[in-house]
């Protein structure tokens, strides 16, 4: 970026992205810059409507016979296969179940009682929280090992006693992107198997779990994918271990033969027996709509325009706000960043909430980051130029000091 940025320049920008148009499949507030889509994805368009017909019609009118009528059963699968050209992944390796926590507590025990008698959990210290505290409560339910080393230290920490190794490709504050091919090679030449965590990355980055040869992976569906608060996970896993993979929820979702109420488990085959409970209709429908705002859209395509906008934004906090205390705490090469920039700051929580209430929408991460979201299916290289001024505007003025805004809510 060049050193005469001015609104005009990132406009101009605007003017020339292809991927401009796709802004119009969302729902935005009017006078609101979004930059929290790597939380919660914005509102496609046709969601209310497709959730309403779900349920007034489906459900109100067709009652129980919506899940053949309707294909309800089916939809885990379904849904499975629109997120499976996203992640790199054969539609028959993805299904839509349950949460992000159970879902990776399912695969790193299937991961864990393949590779007995290995008992090492490999992990990154610092990696997002639920997913260290799953593997502490799996580690302590079944007698395993859970070593949390630095990201650094991780490829020196893979040796032979090592059972799975258990990342998220992109790290939830910094956006740092990890070397999945790189490291799924490293830990199978010690004999470990992987599983990834795509929940930073399925969206907005050309994600190849085929081609890196993961044998598992786990996401969630409300940031980038745009399924709506809560909506549901979802589970790769690699056709090679479709027959062996065992997960410990053993529920009737994920029998051979569910409707023939047999007292003893069966696992169905393939990647049907990673379902446990009966699915969540309404959340997956809106699921459905939300990765149906990708069609036509390439993944290669969305991560190029995600590192332009972090480009520009990284440019313009250089730019205007220097002397105010901020630090980059996101990688500057956008090979090696996903959707996001991180800036550091003493008073990041404040200075998140006034701009909060100027219109501007990023989230904290505790201690001490303002995580900026850049989605790119909706975020505009202008609104970046607004982002900023407001941004400048907090800290000239002092606004942040204002002792409401160091009042934490139950969210962050």
């Amino acid at each position: 970026m060049t050193a005469s940025l001015d609104r005009a320049a990132c406009e101009a920008l605007d003017a020339a992205d292809p991927l401009a148009p796709l802004r119009e499949r969302f729902l935005l507030p009017e006078r609101v810059i979004y930059l929290d889509g790597n939380s919660l994805g914005a509102l496609p368009r046709t969601t209310a409507a497709r959730v309403a017909r779900t349920v007034e019609t489906e459900w109100g009118r067709d009652l129980i016979t919506s899940w053949n009528k309707a294909g309800w059963i089916g939809l885990p699968r379904a849904v499975g296969a629109k997120i499976a050209r996203l992640i790199g992944a054969e539609a028959d390796e993805v299904v839509v179940c349950d949460s992000t926590s159970v879902d990776l507590y399912k695969l790193a025990a299937a991961a864990l009682s393949l590779n007995a008698p290995r008992r090492v959990i490999l992990a990154e210290a610092g990696d997002f929280p639920t997913d260290l505290y799953i593997l502490q409560g799996l580690a302590g339910s079944v007698g395993a090992e859970l070593r949390m080393v630095a990201p650094e230290a991780i490829e020196g920490a893979l040796d032979q006693t090592v059972a799975v190794l258990v990342l998220t490709e992109t790290n939830y504050r910094s956006g740092e992107i990890h070397d999945m091919a790189g490291l799924t090679a490293k830990a199978h030449a010690v004999g470990a198997l992987t599983v990834w965590d795509l929940s930073h990355s399925a969206g907005v980055l050309p994600v190849d779990l085929n081609g890196a040869e993961a044998d598992f992976a786990v996401g969630c569906g409300y940031k980038y994918l745009n399924g709506g608060p809560g909506a549901p996970a979802y589970v790769f896993v690699a056709r090679r271990w479709h027959e062996r993979f065992r997960q410990p929820l053993s529920g009737w979702l994920g029998h051979a033969r569910p409707f023939s109420f047999v007292d003893d488990y069966t696992p169905a085959p393939g990647i049907d027996r990673a379902q446990c409970g009966t699915p969540p209709v309404l959340s997956l429908v809106a699921l459905d709509e939300g990765l149906n705002s990708f069609e036509g859209v390439e993944p290669k395509a969305l991560y190029e325009k995600a590192g332009r906008l972090g480009d520009l934004f990284i440019a313009l906090v250089e730019q205007r706000l220097s002397g105010h205390g901020f630090e980059i705490a996101s990688p500057r090469d956008p090979a090696r960043r996903g959707g996001q920039v991180a800036l550091r700051h003493p008073e990041a929580y404040a200075i998140c909430q006034a701009l909060i209430d100027r219109g501007v929408i990023p989230d904290f991460r505790a201690p001490d980051v303002v995580r900026f979201g850049l989605v790119p299916m909706y975020v505009r290289f202008a609104d970046l130029w607004d982002a900023v001024e407001v941004l400048l505007q907090v800290m000239q003025s002092g606004a942040w000091k204002d002792a409401r805004f160091a009042v934490r809510a139950a969210v962050t």
